[in-house]
């Protein structure tokens, strides 16, 4: 008899029910190649169904290709592993990774006073009318025409509506443009290092080498590179603002050796020293292509972001989207269009700085006496060079206190820092002040 038990009270139909049974058989080698099955007319006795239920489960796996039917002998198992039976495993399930607290520099406040535009903006999202069809892969005309306002009042850069594109985050911009670029045999994409893994990963499996380049040193030379990656106005994760000479530089290298300069603009609005910093792309936005992400503004699982695209590109830019259906989801830039209108960014915006401003002093005051801060505070990181050793038994600590903390040496290719990158927008203050408390502990253990 088939070792196959079938529910009355499961709502599945019991032709289903079988076949599924038989089907997760096969796939575990109860049942192996070769295996003939047992006549519809008496399985139906021994499982107490009628003869259609077995002989409609038998068609499905027929139909499927995990029986087959050979003339006068019968209903055999044609999938599966030949000639062997293996005695089907008992799966365990994983235990549930104890949930820890993330430091780390990618995980904004959110101000729970701000909810109630938040479940407004969704409730337009329920009550307007979707496109029929694939959405213009450009993104909504009225999202681009706030987005560009937004640019201008924040970030210093005047820029057409038509010029911004909506993709699916900063690496999703990142990978249409150099899914655009010309390619030539040995062109290769310059990144900072350290810098921003998911970048790296981007180029890589767009089948581009990675040059490095020393995040804190004048960029002089891009012979052979298609494009120059760069968060200039905070680098991730030293923490430095680009010099203006340093930006002329990489500017007239890029003009040059003919790379595209891109500037990932990832959290610029949080500054809380001095005003933000103006966009690179301001200095020149037919020689830089500018990324920016609602992730930190607002929730990195919206999953969100915008290009701005040199003039030279725009159109293979869109007939790539438009070939890929590579867009952001309606629902999520139509809800973007009421947050930008009705001041939830700018409100959130104001509130997180207010809350990093406040927060960035106590981890300094906190950690300085027993780490090198790597550079400039901002936003929602901080990065504090130690021993390899040293920071390894801290992140440890950290864990095994309920904290996440990241290594300093894991956003590094060839340089040859060690230390931690420690986030504090995500958590609460009391788990901010339990992560320091253990965080000072561990680094005053020699």
């Amino acid at each position: 008899m088939l070792p196959v038990r079938l529910d009355r009270a499961d709502p599945r139909p019991l032709g289903t029910q079988l076949a599924d049974q038989v089907r997760r058989l096969v796939l575990d080698g109860a049942l192996a190649r070769g295996d003939r099955m047992p006549p519809t007319r008496r399985l139906a006795a021994e499982l107490g169904v009628s003869r259609s239920v077995v002989e409609q489960a038998f068609d499905q796996l027929l139909a499927e290709g995990w029986l087959e039917a050979r003339q006068g002998s019968g209903t055999w198992v044609a999938g599966g592993a030949a000639g062997r039976r293996a005695v089907p495993v008992r799966r365990r399930t994983p235990a549930r990774e104890r949930d820890l607290v993330l430091l780390d520099a990618g995980t904004p406040w959110v101000d729970p006073r701000h909810q109630a535009v938040w479940r407004r903006a969704w409730r337009e999202v329920s009550t307007a009318t979707p496109p029929r069809g694939y959405d213009d892969p450009r993104g909504l005309p009225e999202l681009r025409t706030l987005l560009a306002e937004r640019l201008g009042r924040t970030r210093g850069l005047a820029v057409d509506a038509d010029r911004v594109r909506l993709t699916g985050g900063t690496s999703a911009g990142l990978r249409h443009l150099l899914a655009v670029l010309p390619r030539e045999p040995d062109d290769a994409v310059a990144l900072e290092d350290p810098g921003y893994r998911a970048a790296a990963a981007t180029v890589r499996e767009a089948g581009r080498a990675v040059r490095d380049l020393p995040a804190l040193e004048p960029v002089t030379d891009l012979a052979g590179c298609a494009a120059a990656y760069v968060t200039p106005a905070h680098q991730h994760p030293l923490g430095r603002v680009m010099p203006a000479a340093d930006r002329l530089t990489l500017l007239a290298s890029a003009r040059r050796d003919g790379a595209l300069v891109v500037e990932d603009d990832y959290d610029s609005e949080f500054r809380y020293d001095v005003a933000p910093v103006p966009a690179l792309a301001s200095l020149d936005r037919e020689q830089v292509a500018y990324l920016g992400t609602a992730s930190k503004a607002i929730l990195p699982s919206l999953r969100l972001g915008w290009t701005v695209v040199p003039d030279r590109l725009l159109d293979a830019f869109d007939a790539h989207r438009a070939l890929t259906h590579d867009a952001p989801p309606w629902p999520v830039q139509r809800a973007l269009v009421t947050l930008l209108r009705d001041g939830y960014v700018d409100a959130v915006v104001r509130s997180a700085r207010r809350v990093y401003a406040e927060r960035a002093p106590r981890v300094v005051a906190a950690l300085a006496p027993h780490a090198e801060l790597a550079g400039p505070v901002a936003g929602m990181y901080s990065t504090w060079l130690l021993p390899q050793a040293r920071a390894v038994r801290v992140r440890a600590a950290a864990e095994r206190a309920g904290f996440r903390v990241n290594l300093l040496r894991d956003y590094c290719r060839t340089a040859r820092l060690d230390g931690l990158v420690v986030g504090f927008g995500g958590p609460t203050d009391d788990q901010l002040e339990r992560a320091l408390d253990v965080l000072v502990d561990a680094l005053s253990r020699r």
